[in-house]
């Protein structure tokens, strides 16, 4: 029986808590961490801010270097980038846990914006280290073999 709602989560009473907490990350936090970055970046001297947008490119870069002839989709911003998997036969939810195994993390872009998003893993490089960025290709080579 649903006995609680919190924001958009309906669930037996039993769960209010975790509801609560589900909540709280997926509904509120992102929001409080995007404001909390914007007024960072509006307070920062130009020179830092400046700083941190070379090296997300420089990150993009190395990345987009990595994935080579493989359907990445090369961001114009951000800290992360998509990659079509069904372009290489595989479901994007099939690769994210192959890729689980190779040491990276790519979420399965399914149900986060209709049909194109469909097709897609995204990688956020926005914390990565180059020299750990670096060896990316090795790592889906491997993912894309373990069939």
């Amino acid at each position: 029986m649903i006995g609680w709602r919190v924001g958009w989560l309906v669930g037996p009473e039993q769960i209010a808590t975790d509801l609560a907490l589900v909540h709280i990350y997926n509904g509120l936090t992102p929001g409080g961490i995007g404001m909390a970055g914007a007024v960072a970046a509006l307070r920062a001297p130009d020179d830092d801010l400046r700083s941190c947008v070379e090296e997300w490119q420089r990150r993009r870069d190395v990345m987009m270097d990595q994935l080579d002839g493989l359907p990445a989709v090369r961001p114009d911003g951000g800290w992360s980038l998509v990659m079509d998997t069904r372009q290489l036969g595989v479901e994007p939810g099939d690769l994210s846990l192959r890729l689980i195994e190779a040491k990276v993390a790519a979420t399965a872009m399914t149900g986060w914006g209709g049909d194109v998003a469909e097709h897609h893993i995204r990688f956020v490089f926005s914390n990565e280290p180059v020299p750990r960025l670096l060896n990316l290709r090795d790592r889906v080579e491997r993912a894309l073999r373990a069939r």
